[in-house]
């Protein structure tokens, strides 16, 4: 709810938290809130109370007092999460709402924006109007550099939110709806801000636990004002398949969200400058799809399943799955795409070779006699990568899914998404970034939120992702060299649901809240946070 400030006789106080200049106000309203009640003038120009009119001479007073003035020191920088980077302080009252105010825009392409942020702080959104007036936010495209960057500027009664693409804009007046709430008002100067990494992400694993579309779309409104910009949806595992198909309708589970369901998910994140990043995990992870397909399992040398992997060696599993990426991609609309790749139980066996000697005749016949497994793995990827590079997506895959010491080589342009180091023959962060890939950061000591705490996973703390974790934390606690910072574009907080009865949604979404905050937080700016723990806790209660 918007606070209004408090006005108080003649001469008013206007202490607004987090940033608004304390103001001395006098008989005007000063650009940015309302007179005090007895220094009020009427409209014809007398102050209100008194009955003189204030331009005529002062009459002779034995014992003369001070007449009230408005002074106004520098402003304070607003508080936000993420906090801003930059704030040039000014003197002034600051900006609020009040009746009448409008957001216009100088650009038609901002009007999603526009209409968004004068719906939540209860102003009129008045297009591209001709004139200019006291109370307006005024949206503009302009410069260069960033896309998500912007500058908010709070000078003579208005607001101006202008930066060189649309998402920076967008996050401006995230800024200024969370000065509103925090403070009841913008603090007078100008705010210049721009995210340290351009991934900054939530993945959420549906396949396991099938939330609903509204917590869905709550998290995406969440996640909006929050400056984050990806959600990630994993929606393809041994448990489930979740989304509609039209393709392989056979492979579908009973509880699934429908295409047009996940297509208001995906117009929703879209508004919010979010991209959904949808992940159909292969060659393991694919219990659900082959439950319809049990002629394309992966079977051992005794012939005895094994679980959730597909037999790479057969045609039809490529077909397959590629008939799902090619079907999915019509859907997800966005740039980016997550294969999987990881916890092939193939590949976790001592001599995978003798254990699956169907995998290894394939991988000779394919690569040569030197061919191995671990090749034809590597060449699956690679192929599924092509699949879903044809429709304009970059891919990435799970750290576990590239093999050290094959003459087939992952793609070169594949991202590597990191988030263990626990696996066979597992390889520390540093090597793929000596290999010049880009490292996505999932690392599962700090962002994984597992249900039912399983193995040694426990649910993770905001406070210790906002005093320990950066982006070049990839692995355990230790941070890469920071000459590898350039290649870690950012990374995901992820919530995986092993143990789905665990927790409700309801409780998921209280137990995410500091963790995202402070996940947030540290990809928009990893230095060392200005605020303690417990007042940034304190403002994430404030803000809501």
């Amino acid at each position: 709810m918007i606070r209004k400030r408090a006005v108080v006789a003649a001469a008013v106080v206007g202490t607004v938290a987090l940033g608004t200049s304390v103001a001395v106000w006098a008989a005007t309203d000063g650009g940015g809130g309302r007179p005090a009640h007895d220094a009020r003038q009427s409209s014809s120009g007398r102050v209100a109370g008194t009955g003189a009119d204030p331009a005529a001479p002062a009459a002779p007073s034995a014992s003369p007092t001070p007449s009230p003035s408005r002074s106004y020191p520098l402003s304070q920088a607003p508080r936000t999460i993420p906090a801003v980077r930059s704030h040039t302080p000014a003197r002034g009252p600051g900006w609020q709402p009040r009746p009448g105010a409008r957001v216009v825009v100088a650009d038609p392409r901002l009007a999603d924006e526009g209409r968004l942020i004068a719906g939540e702080l209860g102003l009129t959104y008045a297009g591209q109007p001709a004139d200019a007036r006291a109370g307006d936010v005024r949206l503009a495209l302009g410069g260069s550099g960033n896309q998500e960057s912007y500058s908010l500027t709070v000078r003579d009664g208005r607001v101006d939110i202008s930066g060189p693409g649309e998402a920076g804009v967008f996050y401006g007046t995230r800024t200024l709806k969370q000065e509103v709430r925090g403070g009841g008002a913008a603090p007078e100067g100008v705010v210049r801000d721009q995210p340290a990494k351009p991934v900054r992400g939530f993945m959420l694993d549906i396949a396991r636990k099938p939330f609903s579309e509204t917590w869905i779309e709550d998290r995406i409104r969440e996640l909006g004002d929050l400056k984050f910009n990806e959600l990630g949806l994993h929606f393809s595992d041994d448990q489930a398949f979740r989304i509609e198909s039209a393709s392989h309708p056979e492979i579908v589970s009973a509880d699934h969200l429908t295409k047009a369901q996940v297509g208001k998910i995906v117009r929703l994140a879209e508004s919010r400058h979010i991209t959904v990043v949808p992940e159909i995990d292969s060659p393991g992870h694919l219990g659900a799809v082959l439950a319809a397909h049990p002629d394309l399992r992966l079977r051992n040398a005794s012939g005895a399943v094994t679980r959730g992997a597909i037999d790479i060696s057969q045609k039809a599993s490529a077909k397959l799955v590629d008939d799902l990426l090619n079907e999915y991609a019509g859907l997800f609309t966005g740039d980016r795409w997550h294969l999987g790749g990881d916890e092939y139980q193939a590949l976790t066996v001592r001599d995978p070779a003798a254990s699956y000697p169907r995998l290894a005749a394939a991988a000779r016949q394919r690569y040569g006699a030197g061919g191995t497994v671990a090749d034809l793995t590597t060449g699956w990827l690679n192929d599924r990568a092509a699949t879903v590079r044809a429709h304009g997506r970059t891919v990435r895959a799970w750290n576990d899914g590239f093999f050290r010491g094959t003459s087939v080589r992952p793609d070169p342009s594949l991202r590597v998404a990191y988030w263990t180091g626990k696996e066979i023959g597992a390889r520390q962060p540093a090597e793929y970034l000596a290999e010049g890939r880009q490292v996505l950061n999932y690392n599962d000591e700090f962002l994984y939120y597992v249900l039912g705490q399983p193995q040694t996973f426990v649910y993770p703390t905001g406070q210790r992702i906002y005093e320990q974790w950066t982006p070049r934390v990839l692995r355990g606690t230790t941070a890469v060299p920071a000459r590898y910072d350039g290649q870690i574009p950012g990374g995901s907080f992820a919530v995986w649901c092993d143990f789905p009865h665990a927790q409700t949604e309801a409780q998921v979404a209280a137990g995410i809240r500091m963790p995202l905050r402070a996940t947030v937080q540290k990809l928009w700016d990893p230095r060392k946070p200005t605020l303690t723990w417990t007042a940034f806790r304190s403002l994430a209660d404030r803000l809501g």
